[in-house]
């Protein structure tokens, strides 16, 4: 089957609601077989995630309440893409806010779409070492624990229930195959 068989066209769209962060959105579609249909959805600027390699082997995590779960929940150092700012700066942004590092070597790895259904949110996924602590600048209300843990005990976290954050898992994942030699870290 062809791309061009599966493809849904936009008829109309309505907006919904208009926040500072997300974006809700109404749009009435043209199915390929000639019917209409209804998709709610969600516009998202965007985040970028980093897996932050220490020079003792272990990746920094963040001890973060995230208010929609109402729980504190373990992943790593992510946040939000600013308008007309490249993903690598927003992940340089972030490492230094939010635990106090900056990195030497920063590679790009990936993209992953954690919510393909409903939101068109994608998030970058980094790799960086070369650590150096420089102390940490949080965002007035931002509360958060700076933690390390080796890859092999963050994925035993995941199996065990204690990391449920999709994005930290994907990037993981990549951690893994890296930290294996599985995959090699791209130029």
């Amino acid at each position: 089957m062809e791309d061009a068989e599966l493809i849904e066209h936009t008829l109309f769209t309505e907006s919904v609601f208009d926040g500072d962060l997300l974006h809700v959105r109404r749009d009435k579609v043209a199915l390929p077989c000639g019917r209409e249909a209804t998709r709610e959805w969600i516009a998202h600027p965007g985040a970028a995630v980093v897996i932050a390699m220490l020079d003792n082997g272990k990746v920094l995590f963040e001890r973060q309440f995230r208010y929609p779960l109402r729980r504190v929940f373990l992943e790593l150092p992510a946040g939000k893409i600013e308008a007309n700012e490249h993903p690598l700066d927003t992940m340089r942004r972030e490492l230094r806010e939010e635990t106090g590092y900056k990195a030497k070597v920063w590679r790009q790895l990936g993209t992953m779409h954690p919510c393909i259904g409903y939101s068109d949110e994608r998030i970058e996924i980094f790799w960086a070492h070369g650590l150096s602590f420089v102390g940490a600048e949080l965002d007035e209300g931002e509360h958060l624990e700076v933690t390390e843990l080796s890859v092999s005990d963050a994925l035993l976290a995941v199996r065990d229930g204690e990391i449920t954050d999709g994005k930290t898992i994907t990037a993981l994942m990549w951690a893994d195959k890296i930290a294996t030699g599985q995959w090699c870290l791209p130029d």
